[in-house]
């Protein structure tokens, strides 16, 4: 799990950075695993430059199995007896007509857990949308009710990948809601916005990069299983610096 493990920080920086090269100014929300793991089946049937393109996107070059490292996070991310609630899962949805191999199908249901549901995107492409998006909904706790938007999916598609995340937690520290004030949020256009900001007093672990002229902070969940981490750069610094 280690090797995949480093390879997803390089995969996730490059992939930000892909996401926002048309405007840097936008917030932007994803999730590096989701995408990986999604990947990571798709590779299991990929030969030949496909699937040397997903190799190097993930930058698998590092050596390790990418299959057995996700199926290892998986059992990890999805234990039970936590005090947060992280789940995790798959699915793929093929064109029943189209014949996909045992041998992958079984793979997916070895490495990732999941099965290929058949559906018929060539006879009934937006009632096949819809029952994706139902699932999604579902294993997103309802968070994301439409991820597939209409006429997404077409007549022509023969195999959709879904990753379903969902994240719900509270902070080791609590933030006192009459502590909560309005101040003022500088954004990448350099202009100021007024935003509700919370406040907390406490003792955290926080470190400061003088390469990078930023200060890291880390806010853990109860049971400190897991933190959020946060990037703080110093004054006036370019975030594309600090990416």
């Amino acid at each position: 799990m280690d090797s995949f493990s480093e390879a997803n920080g390089p995969f996730a920086i490059n992939l930000l950075k892909k996401l926002s090269e048309k405007d840097n100014s936008q917030n932007v929300v994803f999730s590096p695993l989701s995408i990986s793991s999604a990947l990571g089946m798709l590779f299991l049937g990929a030969r030949g430059n496909t699937a040397a393109q997903i190799v190097k996107v993930l930058s698998l070059n590092r050596g390790g199995d990418i299959h057995r490292d996700l199926q290892a996070l998986f059992t990890e991310v999805n234990k039970s007896g936590t005090q947060h609630s992280l789940k995790m899962a798959n699915k793929l949805f093929g064109e029943k007509a189209y014949n996909f191999l045992s041998t992958y199908k079984e793979a997916c249901q070895n490495f990732y857990g999941t099965e290929l549901e058949e559906l018929s995107f060539a006879n009934a492409s937006e009632e096949a949308r819809k029952h994706i998006n139902a699932w999604i909904a579902k294993k997103t706790e309802g968070k994301i009710p439409e991820m597939l938007p209409t006429c997404s999916i077409g007549p022509l598609a023969k195999l959709v990948l879904v990753d379903g995340i969902y994240f719900k937690g509270k902070w080791n520290e609590q933030f006192e809601e009459n502590y909560t004030r309005e101040i003022f949020f500088k954004t990448r256009k350099n202009e100021k916005k007024p935003v509700q900001m919370m406040f907390k007093e406490a003792t955290f672990k926080m470190t400061y990069i003088k390469e990078m002229s930023t200060k890291i902070l880390e806010l853990p969940y109860v049971g400190e299983e897991l933190s959020m981490v946060i990037m703080l750069p110093d004054e006036n610094i370019d975030l594309n610096r600090v990416s």
